[in-house]
């Protein structure tokens, strides 16, 4: 949910829109339980989930309201917040502030709505909200929570500590694991179905970093490629170093080894006896690759015969993730592996690999989904629009520009997917390479205009994936 506020603020619904939908929702429920004149005691916490409490009080003006904030005004943790708590100044709403849970006294009001703790908290609650949690379940209002009674934890539904005994739970957009259905409304806020479909600066929240990190933490990354060409397995590990990977190493013939090194000093080169992949590498290759967190397969590797039964044969045997890309595609659909892939083909590559001609996005999408749940794998349509899918979740995206047809970009996407794959899951790890390589390419053409290289994309990358503006 997070990721989805972030997406509809970037589609133009502000944050502030969804809170005062949120806070109405919350005031329906209460009018559903009380009638006009009854009391109504809000508990809020510091968060937006008070927020949205303090917006419903507004609403409920025909009943005798009173709003209690957990903690210092000074304390409320966003801009959004705090402006909806002065309203309530404004609107001549009785507020306090408790400083000391034990002093909490909302005296015997008919109802009481809980909004101390959101989705964003896990683990057990500790003081204050703990004590408050207390007193609102030995009171005997009707309790309505906002979102998630507070204590429970919104992603598993798990309640490791104390959590408010809700009689009725109004919930925003989508409902949320743990609820039960009989007691829960689930409000539509105003979220556009875009938020959800289209990759957006949302989606980035999953890439968080300990400080206490180490050296591997976020992945390694191995690319098979090169032969025919070189500049695309180190255009693919360069990428890969820029979306987050701690290390990249590049496999490749021996006679372009010291052509790939001299693209960068980052690589670790580990060449193989010559000049292109053959099924007597396989064996060293797969060693290789399981001290590895993912396999970027195919950038530059061409499609000469015993090539693709190497790369038959390594599929066959790998049981680690891996991006198949390129000339590796079309062998994909004819392997039986047990290694998680994620595949980025562009339309006509797709359609090499048995998948749909739809040209439409929407209608490719549809066929796209189908294709990934017969297949197996996860998959990364290149296009205007980009479709990932691992035949369940679909996602689309829609950054990038017709600069981008340039050769190598795909390069780009596929070491970009394979770090993002070392901390992601599969359909995260594609639509966030998507969306990163295509916003790299807009920055690039809003600078440069088109003419752009493969290579202009790099040094964007990080900022597409890790910066807020």
């Amino acid at each position: 949910m997070a990721a989805v506020d972030e997406n509809a603020e970037a589609l133009g619904v502000s944050r502030k829109q969804l809170m005062e939908s949120s806070g109405n929702a919350v005031a329906r429920e209460v009018r559903e339980v009380a009638d006009p004149g009854a009391s109504v005691a809000v508990v809020a916490g510091r968060g937006n989930n008070g927020g949205d409490a303090f917006v419903a009080a507004r609403f409920l003006a025909d009943h005798d309201v009173s709003v209690h904030l957990l903690g210092r005004r000074e304390t409320i943790t966003t801009a959004i917040s705090r402006e909806n708590w002065g309203a309530l100044a404004e609107s001549d709403i009785p507020a306090e502030e408790v400083s000391d849970s034990r002093a909490l006294d909302f005296g015997e009001p008919d109802v009481l709505v809980d909004a101390l703790l959101g989705t964003g908290v896990s683990g057990a609650p500790r003081e204050p909200e703990a004590s408050a949690i207390d007193a609102i379940n030995e009171s005997e209002a009707t309790v309505v929570s906002v979102d998630v009674p507070s204590g429970m934890d919104a992603d598993t539904g798990e309640t490791p500590g104390a959590v408010v005994d809700a009689d009725r739970v109004v919930t925003f957009h989508d409902a949320k694991p743990g609820l039960d259905g009989e007691t829960v409304t689930v409000a539509d806020i105003g979220i556009p179905e875009a938020a959800e479909l289209f990759v957006g600066p949302g989606d980035r929240n999953v890439l968080g970093r300990d400080p206490q990190a180490h050296k591997g933490d976020f992945g390694k990354v191995t690319v098979i490629g090169g032969g025919p060409y070189t500049g695309a397995p180190a255009l693919s590990a360069q990428a890969a170093l820029r979306a987050g990977a701690d290390l990249a190493y590049v496999a490749c013939p021996e006679p372009v080894a010291d052509e790939v090194q001299g693209y960068s000093e980052d690589l670790i080169v580990e060449p193989f006896v010559g000049t292109r992949l053959q099924p007597t590498h396989v064996e060293t290759l797969l060693d290789r690759a399981s001290e590895r967190d993912v396999v970027v397969l195919g950038p530059g590797l061409g499609d000469a015969d015993d090539t693709l039964r190497a790369v038959r044969q390594f599929l066959a045997d790998y049981e680690g993730r891996a991006v198949v890309d390129a000339d590796a595609l079309q062998v994909v659909p004819d392997v039986d592996t047990e290694a998680t892939l994620v595949c980025t083909p562009h339309q006509g590559e797709l359609v090499k690999m048995g998948g749909p001609r739809e040209s439409e996005w929407r209608d490719r999408m549809a066929a796209v989904e189908s294709f990934a749940a017969d297949l197996g794998h996860t998959i990364l349509v290149k296009g205007a629009y980009d479709i990932v899918t691992d035949g369940e979740a679909t996602r689309a995206n829609r950054t990038g520009n017709p600069g981008m047809t340039v050769g190598g970009t795909g390069d780009v996407l596929a070491g970009a997917t394979g770090a993002l794959l070392s901390v992601t899951e599969p359909v995260d790890a594609g639509a966030l390479a998507a969306y990163a390589n295509g916003r790299a390419g807009d920055d690039a053409v809003a600078e440069n205009g088109y003419g752009l290289l493969a290579s202009d994309l790099l040094t964007r990358l990080p900022h597409a994936l890790y910066d807020d503006d």
